[in-house]
């Protein structure tokens, strides 16, 4: 374990954009409105969730594409895009589109996996090819290369006066630094470090007893676990210590919260804290408590984790069912006062970026 924490020396934070079935536009201006205070603030990134047939943002790259409009730093990412939904060339197509409108600050997050509820949808998203379609990193790679600007034709030249070429326009050159991998399992985190990958670490691991980590009440330790797979990335990754890491536990500030937001965000804490004793289900997915406080207590709790300690990066989750003037306040005690307390410094008083930093 770090013997100290490592000073925060990025801030973002993430949003599933929730949204009324009966009035979608009000949210999705909401998300691009927080995203867009965010900037203000100082944040040095915001990420949006995919959330597919649910009342969350279904097109987090769209809504980014909009958001590019809207700002002109803060680096815009998803965290993360399922592949299962979705053709990698097609994808890659809307990402580098997306990056050239941004100026290069898109931060595409992903991971592998058959979709959610795939035996209820398969017929609708591959009606013809359902049995057949591959869900394991190879549809990553098939992604990365398409970024990196590998041929996705064996024909280039001109018909006519229509232009053909062998790679994915537009191509963005920096996008396939700014590329993120969601990994809650030591074979995910890994295979991220193996790929030369940035990783997305969020408040949800697999226990394995590869780890061995676990509390002195015998209870598996969500910290260790995923300061494990935090070290096993970076052991694969050739950058080593230096390979980007970013965490994205639930942390809820309470310094300038109404007595009537900390009694509803409490609340909310303790509703989803039985999910966190235990690995749930077969696969034995560990979530972290959600972290309510003031910033003192904050900054105790979070210097004690032991997967924070590993990091010096994060995009704070927003809770799902909370009003916008809700996160409001915890942006702006997030950016106003933890941050600052964490050690880091709004954007602005950064010094210049490291390459593939963007």
């Amino acid at each position: 374990m770090s013997p100290h924490p490592r000073p925060l020396r990025k801030l973002g934070f993430l949003t599933i954009g929730l949204f009324d079935e009966a009035d979608p536009r009000r949210g999705h201006e909401s998300t691009l409105d927080l995203i867009t205070l965010g900037e203000q603030l100082g944040f040095d990134s915001a990420w949006l969730r995919h959330r597919h047939l649910q009342y969350g943002i279904s097109s987090p790259v769209a809504v980014l594409a909009a958001a590019t409009q809207r700002t002109s730093r803060i680096q815009l990412g998803t965290a993360v895009t399922p592949l299962g939904w979705e053709n990698p060339l097609r994808l890659a197509e809307d990402l580098a589109t997306v990056d050239v409108l941004s100026g290069g600050r898109l931060n595409p997050g992903f991971s592998v996996g058959p979709p959610t509820h795939y035996e209820h949808v398969r017929d609708a998203l591959y009606p013809d090819t359902a049995g057949a379609e591959d869900f394991s990193p190879r549809r990553a790679e098939r992604l990365l290369a398409l970024v990196r600007g590998e041929d996705a034709s064996d024909f280039a030249g001109t018909e006519g006066i229509e232009v053909y070429s062998r790679r994915v326009q537009p191509h963005s050159p920096g996008l396939a630094d700014r590329l993120w991998y969601g990994a809650g399992s030591l074979r995910s985190a890994r295979w991220a470090g193996e790929q030369g990958l940035n990783l997305l670490t969020s408040s949800v691991v697999k226990d394995e007893s590869e780890n061995g980590a676990s509390a002195p009440d015998g209870q598996p330790d969500f910290g260790a676990i995923q300061a494990t797979q935090i070290r096993a990335y970076r052991e694969r990754h050739p950058d080593g210590e230096r390979a980007r890491v970013s965490q994205g536990l639930v942390v809820i500030p309470t310094d300038t919260a109404t007595p009537e937001q900390r009694a509803r965000y409490e609340a909310y804490a303790r509703s989803r804290t039985p999910r966190t004793l235990a690995p749930q289900g077969p696969a034995r997915l560990l979530f972290a408590p959600d972290l309510v406080g003031t910033t003192p207590e904050l900054v105790e709790r979070l210097h004690a984790h032991t997967g924070y300690r590993e990091v010096d990066e994060v995009a704070f989750a927003l809770p799902f069912s909370f009003e916008h003037r809700d996160y409001v306040q915890i942006l702006t005690d997030l950016a106003t006062r933890l941050g600052p307390a964490l050690g880091w410094q709004p954007a602005d008083a950064h010094p210049a970026a490291a390459p593939g930093e963007g």
